[in-house]
This record gives C-alpha cells, structure tokens and sequence, in this order.
C-alpha cells in the first residue's frame, strides 16, 4: 500500500428514493464532504444523490469518471489518477454497495493492483437485507444475479438451482428486471416443489417494503403485484 496515494471510498448508496441519512450512516457523509473525485455510473443522479447528502457541497468542483456498460476497458487503467495523485476518491454505486451487483468490482481490483488503500463504508444492499431476512441459511448461499429470459432456459435454471440448494444445503438467490417479476413468480409457482421455500424481498427499505417467505404451495394462492417493483427472489429446498 502505497502512502502516498489517496484513498480510494466505496460508497454505498439508498435503494430507492426515502431521505439518505434515513439508511446510511454518518460515516458516508463524512467522507462526501472530503471527496471531489468520484466514479459513478451516471453522472445525473451521482450529482443528485451528493446534494441530498451534503446541500452545501459545490457541484462546481466535482469531477467525474463513468463507468457503465458503455466504458471501454482501456478507459478505466486512467480512471485512479486522482489517487495516485494523493486525492481521495469515491466510488459511488446507482443503488446499494459498490462491487455488488455492481461495475465496481473491476475499479477495486484495479486499487488493489496499484496498491491503493480500498475503504468499504456501511450502507444497504439489497441482497444482504433479503438473505438477513428470508430465514434461510445464511452460512452458506449464492447471488446468481439475472436468471433467463427465454422461458425453458429460466425454467430449467431454477430447478438447478433448487437441486443446488437442496444437495448443498445453500440458499440461492437471484434478480430480475422489476417489469419481469410477476412472470418470474409465475414460473417459480409451476416449476419448483410445492414445499420449496421461496422469499420475496422488495422495494427493500422504503416505505412500501414487501418481505415474505412461505412454499412454492402457498405462493400459488397468494395475490401480490410485484410488477417494476425492485425486488431479490430467495429459494431454498430442505
């Protein structure tokens, strides 16, 4: 770790619209008083989120490199310049934790090869909140991100992955895009076992939150509208 450098912060962000100091500590806004720096994925709602943190802060003098699905991989070997400069910085995540779910990842490895000091800070995720609240095994579990879209694929992804967690004991998680969750229920109703365990977790810290356990049996006769609600599906066969 090279003492010279600035810090490069993973800060995480709300997961909906409710007031940031409601979820996230007072470390997080701390350390957007001290950084100029940032790399986010969109530089509009990076800009937004800054000001409902620190009002005062002057946007004028914030710089920002993006990273999305846009970015070329040579781009990013430039995007810690201002670390190596003796800057810190602030990694900044649409919703959630850096690297979790997220572009992020490659940004921290990257610190982590030029011997940059990484700083994680407290805030929400949405996976960690479902997993914390489904009941099922937190010792051993699995994000496996998007399932299929095309519809035999998805289908025949859930059942390996309800094997999965039934031969290793290991909770699975996944998402879908929020307009595809009543489908994905759907799907989940007419391909897993009746007594698989299945959660619901949506708009996760918001007012409207939604979080529900019960088997694949009792899915079936329940009536919930989960469409573009942001929501993580957790299953487990005992």
């Amino acid at each position: 770790m090279n003492n010279t450098f600035g810090k490069l912060y993973l800060i995480p962000t709300r997961l909906g619209d409710n007031p940031p100091l409601e979820v996230l500590p007072i470390s997080v806004k701390k350390v957007i008083e001290l950084v100029d720096d940032y790399i986010v994925e969109n530089e509009k709602t990076a800009r937004r989120f800054i000001k409902k943190v620190v009002s005062r802060k002057q946007q004028s003098g914030l710089h920002f490199e993006l990273l999305n699905k846009y970015t070329q991989p040579e781009e990013i070997q430039h995007f810690l310049d201002a670390c190596k400069k003796g800057k810190p910085m602030g990694l900044l995540s649409e919703a959630g934790c850096p690297g979790i779910a997220d572009p992020g990842a490659d940004i921290v490895r990257l610190a982590h090869e030029n011997h940059i000091q990484v700083v994680p800070l407290v805030g929400p995720s949405s996976i960690v909140l479902a997993l914390m609240s489904s009941g099922m095994n937190g010792q051993s579990f699995a994000f496996n991100g998007y399932i299929p879209i095309d519809k035999s694929e998805r289908k025949a992804t859930l059942k390996r992955l309800e094997r999965l967690s039934f031969e290793q004991n290991q909770t699975q998680l996944f998402i879908e895009t929020p307009y595809r969750n009543q489908k994905i229920l759907d799907d989940i109703c007419a391909t897993l076992h009746p007594n698989t365990r299945v959660c619901i977790a949506c708009d996760i810290t918001l007012p409207t939150e939604y979080i529900k356990t019960q088997t694949v049996k009792d899915w079936k006769h329940t009536n919930i509208d989960l469409h573009k609600r942001p929501a993580i599906f957790v299953i487990h066969k005992d």
